[in-house]
This record gives C-alpha cells, structure tokens and sequence, in this order.
C-alpha cells in the first residue's frame, strides 16, 4: 500500500508538471522562414499562428502561386521547430520515459 500511495503522488506530481508545461508551450514561440527570409511564420508551442511576415518584394511580379508556396514552407519549418520544442519539454516532464505509442498529451 505504500507504494501505491508513492505512485499516487508521483502522478500527481506528473499531471502538476503537464499542467505547466502546457501553459509554457502556449507562451513559447517557434519561427519558420522560407525564401532565404523573405517569408517568416511564427506559432506558439501549440502550433497556432501568431505572425506572418512577406517582404514586399515578392509581389514585383504575378506569380501568386510562388508566395502561396513560401508561406506553406514557412509555416511547415515553423510546425517542425514546435513539435521539436514540444518534445524536448515533453522528456523534461517524464524523465525520458517512453510513453505508449498512440498516447496522445492534449496539446
């Protein structure tokens, strides 16, 4: 019974510390750039956008489809760099301990 009350605890303690690395992730950003900078996405550690930035250069011309293209490059760079800093705060939280595949965190 002892260490069920111990498990217990640790749980606890494991759902405080998701608890505030969600709120951390929510407030940290990650920039993706695309075009040697000339399209810059920004999104929380959630993975909503907060900013999109287009230099005006990229509109001296009418290929609508090539600005179409940087900001999905943008943005994908920038969804990398989340899920990369989501998962290095995600093995702070559980001491490196594998989760279950198909275990999903809610975020």
């Amino acid at each position: 019974m002892k260490n069920l009350g111990k498990m217990m605890k640790q749980a606890q303690e494991m759902q405080g510390k998701m608890t505030e690395m969600q709120e951390a992730l929510e407030k940290a950003e990650c920039t993706g750039q695309s075009g040697g900078g000339l399209v810059t996405v920004t999104l929380n550690g959630k993975g909503n956008m907060r900013s999109l930035k287009i230099d005006p250069s990229i509109f001296n011309g009418d290929d609508a489809e090539m600005v179409e293209d940087l900001i999905v490059a943008a943005f994908n760079d920038a969804k990398r760099k989340v899920e990369e800093h989501s998962q290095a705060e995600m093995q702070k939280v559980t001491g490196g301990l594998q989760l279950p595949e198909g275990f999903n965190l809610p975020f």
